[in-house]
């Protein structure tokens, strides 16, 4: 799992954003709850630091950097994440050569169009009527999770509910593959929060 993510700026035709470091706010209002009469989880929206024109070249080339700049200074820019389900043909695996490949195929994706959807609404009743999105693929690869999932039940988990694997007794994995589920936020506190978790166990078991 790695997120369904996209990367919307709301623009200002004539108002200036002068922020250099935009403050870190998040939006969880579409979390546990659809919008519209969808009934399903939709995800998070958080701030992006502030953008500026040479960091919209990679996607936009082709546009004029004179242009790109007036759009960046325009801007409050933000992160759409939604959550994206486990698949058991999602997977990192080693190309014969030693190179890494990376086997993702997005789904839930008509819950994160809605979030989209639902932001782009919300932004434009807040005074921004330009919305611009860019889907992100797997090259924009942060938040990859899963493929060693905790869980009760050898036949469906690698590791216990205490990241230890079910086979190897001195074996612990503290990294992002322990989730089951991707959820929709960034999963480094609960990462820490987990690796902290163990380190208790074994200081216990010692």
């Amino acid at each position: 799992m790695v997120h369904n993510n996209t990367a919307l700026m709301a623009v200002h035709p004539i108002r200036k954003n002068p922020t250099v470091f935009q403050k870190t706010t998040a939006i969880n209002d579409f979390y546990l709850r659809g919008a519209e009469g969808w009934r399903y989880p939709l995800g998070n929206l958080q701030l992006l630091g502030k953008l500026q024109a040479g960091m919209l070249t990679a996607n936009q080339p082709l546009a004029p950097r004179s242009v790109l700049r007036s759009i960046a200074n325009r801007s409050v820019d933000w992160w759409v994440m939604s959550e994206d389900l486990p698949n058991k043909n999602n997977r990192v695996t080693l190309k014969p050569d030693g190179t890494i490949c990376v086997r993702w195929k997005p789904n839930n994706l008509r819950a994160h169009e809605r979030l989209i959807a639902a932001a782009r609404k919300m932004l434009r009743r807040a005074g921004y009527p330009v919305v611009l999105t860019q889907r992100m693929g797997i090259a924009t690869n942060s938040h990859q999770c899963g493929t060693l999932r905790f869980g009760k039940d050898p036949t469906n988990s690698v590791l216990n509910i205490e990241c230890q694997t079910h086979d190897i007794n001195n074996l612990y994995v503290v990294d992002s593959s322990f989730f089951p589920s991707s959820t929709a936020v960034n999963p480094a506190l609960t990462i820490a929060a987990q690796a902290l978790r163990v380190a208790e166990v074994l200081k216990r078991r010692r």
